[in-house]
């Protein structure tokens, strides 16, 4: 057998589906005959699993330690590693493993065996679990079961990629195809080194079984293809499934959030309706996002309408987030009604307000807030600092945002990051005072960032110059080289003063490293308000839906 390192490196798909081709059901497990210690399997179970609560305590773990000296039977000993695991109690069970090692039955026991490994993987001790298992390998047949076990320690302890190598060990030890235990185990590693081919054969080797797939097993299946992207697998899978809880679609619906595939979330959404699986408040937060990336704000009034229509009231979460996505369709009036009418409001509830007056370009509002928040005894953190800033820049209002620069580090003790000192420069930038702004970029005690250098590359081409527009630009291109949007940044620069030449030499560098100018908002800024270019809106909206008492 060539060795699992190797077979990991340059493995193939069909070596691993072939395996499942042979037989159709796996071995029976091995089973231990009840035997006359049943009384005392009852009298050991009955504290293990009935005060699970108090399993942290050592007194029933310390008596069932004593109990299972005078006992030869397995099924105690398994209830008392199960109870130590519930308790993550290393000390109990390193004193169980001891009896266990004494009795030569016992020592052979499968299912000790996986509960001892399991306990050892939930104690972080790999290295017991280890070589636990390598001895009993050495000296007995192990059952899947074992092996599974074995496998889920590596991928629980940081060691997913040795979880594959023990999965790709047992097919070589097996006849049977792999059960569903196993296959889960597997998926699980897949998803954690990122190795969607070696999830596909894991796939092939469910398919060849021909035998319906536990719900965990489509579950793991379903993340590994959500995970990694495969978003059209993933759909397959979630539409062949047998069952499918609330769980199951929100996972999807996630996924397609994130990939900002708007049209096919709704519809996803729209379903879960029909067949009336309902929706969870986190399914109406999860989809808000992409509403926002997208401006699709006839998408978000149709959300906020389940929520108004709901009988329960909405969490802190979802209202956030519907002031986010409004904020972001331009639709300020709309979040600051949401956000005024909620009961409880978090730091996030504020910023999210806060951005929302930010890019909607209303800095005056957006300071009115800000001074209420501090009247109300909230403390700012980062992230309000940035939506005032940016707020600044965007406005004009330089000198107010050179003094909240220095407030927020003296009098609210926040330590600027990166994006604080991307706004300054933005905002002495485009005041016009680029000197100011370069001597910024050289004493920010962080290496200046795209964004950073974006902004003084837009403030010399907005002030014509030049000279300090070429160093912004070719620190750019190293951090940045294949951005579309620094190319064309430079090339207006070089257009406005009239240097034609240097436009061509640009517009030839972007053809030669095959950059194409992109077209990629949704949505356009006009007279500080996004607007959708797809279709009108009703803006009669709040007036005729109810805002309730949020909170």
């Amino acid at each position: 057998m060539p060795s699992l390192g190797t077979f990991l490196k340059n493995y193939d798909t069909n070596c691993l589906s072939s395996k499942a081709s042979d037989v159709a059901t796996l071995q029976a497990y091995l089973s231990p005959p009840r035997s006359q210690s049943l009384t005392h399997s009852r009298f050991l179970r009955a504290p293990f699993r009935q005060h699970t609560t108090h399993l942290s305590k050592s007194a029933n773990l310390d008596e069932a330690v004593v109990t299972l000296s005078s006992l030869s039977s397995p099924e105690p000993y398994t209830d008392a590693l199960h109870a130590c695991i519930s308790a993550k109690s290393l000390h109990h069970g390193q004193k169980i493993h001891s009896l266990i090692l004494s009795n030569p039955k016992l020592r052979r026991d499968p299912k000790l065996l996986t509960k001892l490994i399991t306990l050892f993987s939930v104690c972080r001790r790999l290295d017991l679990a280890r070589k636990l298992f390598h001895d009993a390998k050495d000296s007995t047949f192990l059952t899947e079961e074992v092996w599974a076990a074995m496998a889920i320690a590596f991928s629980r302890n940081g060691s997913p990629r040795e979880a594959l190598v023990a999965y790709v060990e047992m097919l070589c030890s097996f006849v049977a195809p792999p059960g569903d235990f196993s296959i889960s185990a597997a998926l699980k590693a897949c998803v954690e080194v990122k190795d969607l081919r070696f999830g596909r054969g894991v796939h092939a080797q469910i398919v060849k079984r021909r035998r319906k797939v536990d719900q965990v097993v489509e579950n793991a299946l379903l993340r590994l293809y959500m995970e990694r992207g495969s978003l059209e697998d993933a759909r397959k899978v979630f539409d062949g499934m047998s069952e499918r809880n609330i769980v199951t679609w929100n996972s999807l619906v996630s996924v397609l959030s994130k990939k900002v595939r708007v049209h096919e979330m709704f519809n996803l959404f729209r379903k879960m309706q029909e067949e009336r699986i309902g929706f969870s408040w986190a399914t109406l937060t999860t989809i808000l996002p992409a509403c926002s990336r997208v401006a699709a704000l006839l998408t978000g009034k149709e959300i906020h309408a389940q929520v108004v229509k709901s009988s329960e009231r909405p969490d802190v979460p979802l209202l956030n987030s519907l002031m986010d996505m409004y904020g972001k369709c331009g639709e300020v009036v709309y979040a600051r009604s949401i956000f005024d009418e909620m009961l409880n409001k978090d730091l996030t509830s504020w910023n999210i307000m806060l951005n929302s007056y930010a890019i909607n370009g209303d800095i005056e509002e957006e300071i009115k807030l800000f001074d209420t928040m501090i009247e109300s005894g909230v403390a700012p953190d980062g992230i309000t600092f940035v939506a005032l800033l940016s707020g600044c820049s965007d406005t004009g209002f330089t000198e107010y945002g050179l003094s909240l620069f220095e407030r927020m580090k003296g009098e609210f003790r926040v330590s600027p990051a990166l994006e604080h000192y991307a706004c300054l420069v933005d905002i002495l930038g485009r005041a016009g005072r680029i000197q100011e702004a370069v001597k910024v970029i050289e004493s920010m005690p962080f290496k200046p960032s795209g964004s950073v250098w974006g902004s003084l590359l837009n403030s010399c081409r907005l002030h014509g110059n030049v000279s300090v527009g070429e160093i912004a630009a070719k620190e750019l291109f190293v951090l940045e080289s294949l951005n579309p949007g620094n190319y064309v940044m430079v090339s207006n620069l070089y257009a406005d003063a009239k240097m034609w030449d240097k436009v061509d030499k640009i517009r030839e560098v972007m053809k030669q490293r095959g950059i194409k100018r992109k077209l990629v908002a949704v949505g356009y800024r006009l007279k500080t308000r996004f607007r959708s270019l797809s279709r009108v809106v009703d803006t009669s909206f709040v007036a005729r839906m109810s805002i309730r008492n949020y909170g």
